[in-house]
């Protein structure tokens, strides 16, 4: 019968203080309740408000080009758009270029809870830029843009 050697109980401390990924991960999710939060009266979630906010440009975007933005692979960005476009936010269409690509954008109603939500987004951001000094959050973007 082996014995397994237990890792000793300074290491968990250890990476508890020196882990990006806990650090980033708990920042996130702190973040997102935050964002969650605030956007609850209009109905949104800070992912959908991400995901309506890639789709606010001048022509529809492709699944490629937000999932490329947004980081998410395929298959998650399907599943986060279904509730969007069952709530006649955004609209999916084929892609005229490539018959198996899909073409995004925001419909009408999308368009206006954007414009909705877009204040209640600035006041919550200027919110938590104010806990910093100055320079400090450009810097902490250059930062996490390093490690994404």
């Amino acid at each position: 019968m082996s014995h397994v050697k237990k890792l000793p109980f300074e290491t968990t401390l250890m990476v508890r203080d020196c882990c990006l990924c806990l650090h980033a991960q708990r920042a996130a999710r702190n973040l997102a309740r935050i964002f969650d939060d605030a956007l609850r009266p209009v109905d949104l979630t800070n992912g959908q408000f991400s995901l309506l906010m890639s789709l606010n440009r001048p022509h529809p975007a492709s699944m490629k080009e937000v999932s490329s933005l947004l980081a998410m692979d395929r298959t998650t960005l399907t599943a986060a758009l279904k509730p969007l476009e069952r709530r006649g936010l955004v609209t999916i269409e084929q892609d005229q270029e490539d018959k198996r690509g899909r073409r995004l954008s925001l419909t009408a109603d999308g368009d206006r809870l954007l414009a909705k939500a877009f204040p209640i987004w600035q006041q919550t951001h200027a919110e938590i830029d104010s806990q910093f000094a100055a320079g400090e959050l450009d810097q902490l973007r250059r930062q996490l843009h390093k490690l994404s």
